[in-house]
């Protein structure tokens, strides 16, 4: 899917490098290392509590922030350093003492819409399997689910950002008439749903409808059945289930609703499990597919806000896990053109593409067959 761009029809080029631009690209790289480790310490601050612990707060000293928030002072009043130079944590320099500014803390916790500390778990995460990705660039392959202990509990933070405060106010309706539906019974499939946050949300508002969802992790499944379980949600059942051959294994019109959330670009076999979804697929039913937004030309997404990181994504995750099971390796930025071009290989003769105002980072499909 890639452009094949013609080379200029000069055989020879000029560069010509100024001081200026050594300089500016300097500036650039320095800027980056530093916002690097902002980004780690970001991520420990997120996970230990202290953003939460700040805000709102007046200032307090490095032994009041370390006792109210039950951590160790030495690597708090370190953290606080960090955060200071970063421009995240305000200080007095006379009494030494502390504080999160309010438009910060709006960003940084669950004070605001939106918690960004929750992203930067990524860095710490991802950067774990650098070795191995190494290895993978030397030799081939790829890096197993297992090497990501944190995975899912991390994309379930993100998507509780994204895609379950729209659920039901912008992605259901997307599909005219399923709510309705819903309300009066179907039956609904949620594939690679991971802990199956959206299905636990949809089954406690959806009671006559009945939910089922598949995931390859154990883990994963486990916690969404667990808390269905706890919420008495009788109409929810989860199953570990490898779907790389869903194509051929799937229950024929079995659901009349199919979502997948964040759930096609990492499989080893995304084809087949589109097919599987078609051939699962009530006649008058329904699939809904949120994944990146992006484009599958990789110069056309240098304007993208999350471009860069997301390709880091790919490379030390979603690209890999699929090639660590022998699959295609499409990875995050797969992009609506190759996503397009597989939904209707897969047989869907009608889809359409929904963007949200709030959510940069995805596209939503609406497929039907």
């Amino acid at each position: 899917m890639c452009d094949i761009i013609a080379p200029p029809t000069s055989t020879t080029t000029t560069t010509t490098t100024t001081h200026h631009d050594v300089d500016a690209f300097e500036a650039r790289l320095l800027h980056a290392l530093n916002e690097s480790g902002l980004m780690l310490l970001m991520s420990i601050g997120h996970r230990t509590g202290l953003y939460e612990t700040l805000a709102g707060q007046p200032p307090m000293t490095s032994h009041e922030l370390a006792e109210r928030a039950s951590l160790d002072e030495r690597y708090v009043r370190e953290w606080l350093g960090g955060m200071v130079v970063g421009g995240i944590v305000e200080i007095d320099p006379n009494t030494h003492r502390y504080w999160l500014p309010e438009a910060h803390a709006t960003l940084l916790t669950d004070r605001g819409p939106f918690n960004l500390a929750v992203y930067s778990q990524f860095f710490g995460l991802l950067g774990a399997v650098e070795d191995d990705i190494v290895r993978c660039f030397r030799e081939g392959g790829g890096v197993p689910y297992s090497r990501y202990p944190r995975f899912h509990e991390i994309m379930a933070s993100d998507s509780a950002q994204t895609v379950l405060p729209a659920l039901f106010d912008d992605i259901l309706p997307m599909s005219p008439g399923l709510i309705a539906r819903l309300e009066s019974g179907i039956r609904v499939l949620d594939c690679a749903c991971g802990r199956g946050r959206a299905l636990l949300m949809m089954a406690e508002r959806f009671p006559a409808s009945r939910f089922t969802g598949y995931d390859l992790s154990q883990e994963a499944v486990a916690w969404g059945q667990a808390h269905a379980t706890e919420a008495g949600l009788d109409n929810l059942r989860f199953e570990v289930r490898d779907l790389s051959d869903f194509d051929t294994t799937a229950e024929p019109e079995a659901f009349d609703l199919i979502t997948t959330f964040d759930g096609i670009h990492d499989q080893a076999k995304p084809l087949n499990l589109l097919r599987g979804i078609r051939r699962s697929l009530a006649p008058n039913g329904v699939y809904i597919a949120q994944d990146i937004h992006a484009s599958s030309h990789h110069h056309q997404d240098r304007d993208h806000p999350l471009g860069t990181l997301l390709y880091a994504v790919s490379v030390t995750h979603c690209m890999t896990v699929s090639l660590a099971q022998g699959g295609e390796g499409l990875g995050t930025m797969w992009g609506r053109e190759r996503a397009l071009e597989y939904f209707h290989k897969a047989g869907f003769s009608d889809v359409q593409v929904h963007q949200l105002e709030h959510d940069v980072q995805n596209d939503y499909f609406v497929c039907r067959p």
